[in-house]
């Protein structure tokens, strides 16, 4: 096996790919990349046994003898990387050692069996969703958040997807808050779909995508979601599990409802998380007439107190938030004004824009 090719177009394929690789695996061939090499382009293969990606390059690629084989993916990331740019990279596969030059550069790397690669299985998709990069990207900034890191409840590791001819949208939870992004497009399917894709492979999608315009091929099993990308193709195991009826934990808000401006509440909140607890980071809100007052105290018998004027002439409550929590959810809000609906005292608190209800987002109280 034996090629030579530019730096620009491997290191772009390199970087797509490694992500996947993670740094302790229990097999040796995990930390390796897949080199396929035909007379015609180069395929570049990483996988943890959940998410494959999958990268093909045709440009610059001069092929002296096809083959395949493993290489070792973050050493041979970090050789590509620091090479000069404009350099040329010349592979040469002997037995189990690759020959990587480039100029006066020389590296030796060891290498493992191709037939010792795994690969995820042939996917049989039964549903193909229409969507554009950016589309995708802003229904996965505005939850995956508020995904859980393992948790015992398998299914809250990762992000709901459910698309019907008429609309896309994704939530995630984690038990303590919930995000819900809603998209009203025709999305080319003919029937309600709804699976669950594993924190991982949320988070290296999300790394592939832009926010342009163009359509990207999605395609959905009962087992994988498969998204094709210009040369990259992404595939992920799903989760087997059945996500929690996040819609009876959205309050139904009556008339306590408060308007304010999306940025003072930001710096309002995130002084007063100066002094909050470290562990608990909990925030006190008092609503009183026209007046919001924010308070934060920590062991040390610190404390912290904000207060914002607002329109709110309803009977005076006190309730505890996560400050991270609120700030994350505020963050997303992409309008000049947040409203905040609580039902009462003990209740959550529902955030989405003043303008539209596209983005929503629920905060369980705490006790402070």
């Amino acid at each position: 096996m034996k090629f030579c090719i530019s730096k620009e177009p491997l290191f772009t394929s390199l970087s797509s790919v490694c992500g996947v690789i993670e740094r302790r695996q229990t097999l040796p061939v995990l930390s390796n990349l897949l080199f396929t090499l035909t007379l015609e382009k180069l395929i570049i293969t990483g996988t943890d046994l959940e998410v494959e990606l999958v990268s093909s390059v045709i440009e610059d690629l001069e092929v002296s003898e096809a083959g395949d084989t493993t290489l070792p993916a973050r050493k041979l990331l970090d050789i590509c990387k620091n090479l000069p740019d404009n350099a040329k990279i010349t592979f040469s596969i002997k037995n189990d050692k690759a020959t990587v030059t480039s100029g006066k550069s020389r590296f030796s790397l060891s290498t493992l069996p191709a037939e010792d690669f795994p690969s995820l299985e042939q996917i049989s998709p039964d549903t193909k969703v229409n969507i554009t990069k950016g589309d995708l990207k802003t229904l996965f900034d505005s939850t995956s958040f508020a995904m859980a890191l393992q948790d015992v409840r398998y299914y809250l590791n990762g992000l709901l997807f459910e698309v019907s001819p008429s609309k896309i949208r994704t939530v995630a939870t984690d038990g303590h808050r919930l995000a819900i992004s809603d998209m009203d497009k025709s999305s080319g399917v003919t029937a309600e779909h709804q699976v669950i894709i594993p924190r991982k492979g949320v988070i290296e999608l999300q790394r592939l995508l832009d926010d342009s315009d163009e359509g990207i091929s999605l395609e959905l099993s009962s087992n994988h979601i498969q998204v094709v990308i210009g040369s990259i193709r992404f595939t992920s195991k799903l989760i087997d599990g059945k996500f929690p009826d996040y819609e009876r934990v959205i309050p139904v808000i009556g008339d306590r409802i408060v308007s304010i401006d999306k940025e003072i509440l930001k710096k309002a909140l995130t002084r007063a998380a100066i002094l909050s607890n470290e562990k608990y980071r909990g925030v006190r809100f008092t609503l009183t007439e026209n007046n919001l007052s924010i308070q934060a105290h920590n062991p040390e018998q610190e404390e912290a107190q904000e207060e914002i004027m607002i329109n709110f002439n309803q009977a005076e409550f006190e309730v505890g938030f996560n400050v991270n929590y609120l700030l994350d959810a505020i963050g997303c809000v992409g309008e000049d004004v947040v409203e905040l609906g609580f039902a009462d005292a003990n209740s959550s608190c529902l955030i989405s824009g003043s303008e539209e209800r596209n983005n929503r987002y629920v905060v369980m109280p705490m006790r402070l």
